[in-house]
């Protein structure tokens, strides 16, 4: 039972998601502080002073609602930043590493791309026959020639 686990665990898409759904979480709070700390007191200085920390003041001194915090920002850009390094170091480098041992590639950097003719789509995979968008046929790869 335990086995049947572990091989569900690791499985490269289970991960993937995982991955992702923590950055979507981190990335979260980053806007979630951008929108509280940096829009919100613009809209509410729009409706109607004295400094709080890193930052100004857009309105009456004291109004907490109006105060440009850029100190909180930052603090969200750091957090954010830092979250993501435990994730990547903690997680990605990890599980890269037992994957490579069991012969399998995650994580790997994409592989040479070519243009669409048709539909000028940069996105194809240099082998591809057909391209992903349109549907067009795609001319041979010619093999490279050494120098």
């Amino acid at each position: 039972m335990l086995k049947g686990f572990k091989n569900f665990v690791m499985r490269g898409d289970i991960v993937t998601v995982a991955v992702g759904l923590i950055i979507a979480l981190a990335f979260s709070t980053l806007i979630k502080a951008f929108t509280d700390f940096v829009v919100n007191p613009v809209i509410t200085r729009l409706q109607g002073g004295r400094s709080m920390g890193l930052g100004w003041q857009l309105g009456r001194p004291g109004n907490r609602s109006t105060y440009l915090d850029l100190g909180s920002f930052l603090s969200a850009v750091i957090y954010f930043l830092i979250f993501m390094a435990v994730v990547y170091f903690f997680i990605v480098v990890p599980y890269k590493h037992v994957q490579a041992r069991r012969g399998q590639v995650v994580f790997d950097e994409p592989g040479p791309l070519k243009t669409c003719p048709a539909c000028l789509s940069e996105d194809l995979p240099e082998a591809a026959s057909k391209c992903l968008h349109c549907a067009s046929e795609q001319p041979p790869v010619s093999p490279a020639r050494p120098a």
